[in-house]
């Protein structure tokens, strides 16, 4: 039997962590829905916009089932908003978007903190601590809505370490042409918005919107245990790794990565450097698009065609199915592309990027104006989201490209400020949604996401690259002409390893060869 590699059991980890990591983003999105009074059901039916679909007629829940927190506090006769929260729309807009109120706080601390003590603490505990969160959301949102404000907000805040951690990891084990298809792991966000939104629909549905938490810890709990054992930082730490494995990463990475005291952070060069800005703006509009559609198609579904919690659920957490399968055949494609040259690097991270920005507003756009028809609605949202998968082949590999050494920094500063629109867009969608569920209310949201989605894009395509940046290897500047075109001249070297077949045997036979060869040649 073929034996499993590190990097496969990486990717799952990495996988199942982002799947961790967004479960508990989203839990909020759809437990509102059954937390405000009379669970989120507009006060009048619009009849314009009423869906027959025996899906959505299915029967809503007509009483609360048994949960700790009721169960204590009557207990201990503690009054409570036992009929469900009376919260304005302003105030769930504002309880949506607290998450990433300071989740872009810790960007940059996040990748500067992953280099200096590795992944595997900072991604772990990141996330460890945000499922703990969750077992406590349920107590605090009786408590007080600023309690659960409050919470909400250091939940987004410590987690803000996660995603620009990952790219530490990812420069220190995958080699160059596997990037784009180990980035899809982190797609991983998908497939938790996928999966969770539909099975939160029906926990809701089956008991009440606190087991929604409590199934959230759960989960979370075991993945940070199996995180703790299965993953190290870099190949040399690995107990367990294949010798033959180790020395094929090796190899493949080169001398990118190798230098483990690349010199002090080039904060100026960053900062200046337009390809790192480039991304910055592709994250920008990407995450604008993404999280606006994602923060509130439970209530836009709800509220607009009137699906019920259970339909609410799966027609919310379909888009994201079908974005990481998307990434995942894209990166394989952009590979291919990489792997035979047809397309040069830069080249390839601006067809994704554009197929992630670009193309997603033009179907956004669609949306705006055809969203009055629930199934025109459903498909659009669906392949809206479905074509911001490529994103992983596009901005989020990019920044490795640009800098291995420094690609966590890189990605928090891309998070710091492409991050904004997590919370941005919420407050905007709560001030024009405001006592005002209205399918032209929605027009304006989509309309405004679709102007972030293609400026954005447009201007990648026109102003990025994704080749090595001279400022990775600690030289932060280049004395002279002659200096760049050594170093081109190495990276295309570097390029030409890089194309041979990924396979890690013959790769190693190569390896052992020419350390025999060496070491005869010492004798």
């Amino acid at each position: 039997m073929a034996e499993v590699t590190a990097r496969t059991v990486l990717w799952y980890m990495t996988f199942m962590g982002f799947i961790v990591n967004y479960m508990i983003r989203i839990n909020l999105n759809i437990t509102i829905v059954d937390m405000i009074v009379g669970h989120g059901a507009p006060a009048a039916a619009n009849a314009s916009l009423a869906n027959s679909s025996a899906l959505a007629a299915l029967p809503e829940i007509t009483e609360r089932s048994f949960s700790l927190e009721r169960w204590f506090l009557d207990w201990a006769n503690i009054p409570y908003e036992k009929e469900g929260f009376q919260w304005t729309g302003k105030q769930q807009g504002a309880l949506l978007g607290s998450f990433f109120w300071a989740h872009w706080t810790l960007q940059i601390p996040g990748g500067i903190l992953a280099t200096k003590y590795g992944t595997k603490l900072i991604f772990g505990w990141a996330n460890g601590i945000g499922v703990f969160c969750c077992f406590l959301i349920p107590i605090v949102s009786y408590w007080s809505y600023t309690g659960l404000i409050a919470l909400r907000v250091f939940q987004g805040w410590i987690t803000g370490l996660a995603w620009p951690s990952m790219h530490v990891l990812t420069a220190k084990w995958i080699p160059p042409n596997e990037r784009s298809k180990f980035v899809s792991a982190y797609l991983g966000s998908s497939v938790g918005v996928a999966l969770f939104y539909p099975i939160f629909g029906y926990i809701i549905d089956w008991t009440s919107w606190e087991w929604v938490y409590y199934i959230c810890g759960i989960v979370g709990t075991l993945w940070f245990i199996a995180w703790q054992y299965l993953v190290f930082d870099s190949p040399a730490e690995h107990p367990r790794i294949a010798d033959s494995e180790r020395r094929y990463i090796e190899k493949s990475l080169g001398a990118s990565v190798q230098n483990s005291s690349p010199g002090p952070t080039p904060w100026k060069e960053i900062a200046t450097s337009l390809p790192v800005w480039c991304n910055v703006v592709a994250q920008w509009g990407g995450i604008w698009g993404l999280f606006t559609l994602m923060t509130h198609a439970p209530t836009y579904f709800r509220l607009i065609h009137h699906w019920n919690i259970r339909a609410t659920g799966f027609l919310s957490g379909l888009p994201h199915l079908m974005r990481m399968l998307f990434a995942y055949v894209f990166s394989m494609f952009a590979d291919y592309l990489l792997r035979t040259d047809r397309l040069s690097r830069t080249n390839v991270r601006k067809l994704a990027t554009f197929t992630c920005c670009g193309v997603k507003g033009l179907v956004v756009l669609a949306l705006a104006y055809f969203g009055y028809n629930a199934t025109a609605a459903i498909v659009l949202v669906t392949v809206a989201t479905m074509f911001h998968g490529a994103v992983s082949s596009g901005p989020l590999a990019s920044m490795v490209d640009l800098s291995p050494n420094y690609a966590g920094i890189v990605l928090g500063v891309s998070g710091m400020i492409g991050g904004l629109p997590g919370f941005i867009s919420p407050l905007i969608v709560g001030q024009l949604t405001n006592d005002n569920q209205t399918m032209e209310a929605w027009k304006n949201v989509f309309l405004i996401s679709s102007a972030m989605l293609t400026c954005s894009g447009i201007i990648y395509v026109l102003f990025s690259e994704s080749t090595l940046q001279p400022w990775n290897s600690g030289c932060h500047q280049l004395p002279d002409p002659g200096l760049k075109e050594l170093q081109n001249l190495g990276a295309t070297k570097e390029d030409e390893e890089e194309k041979k077949p990924l396979n890690p045997e013959t790769s190693i036979d190569e390896v052992d060869k020419e350390t025999k060869t060496k070491s005869e040649g010492n004798a």
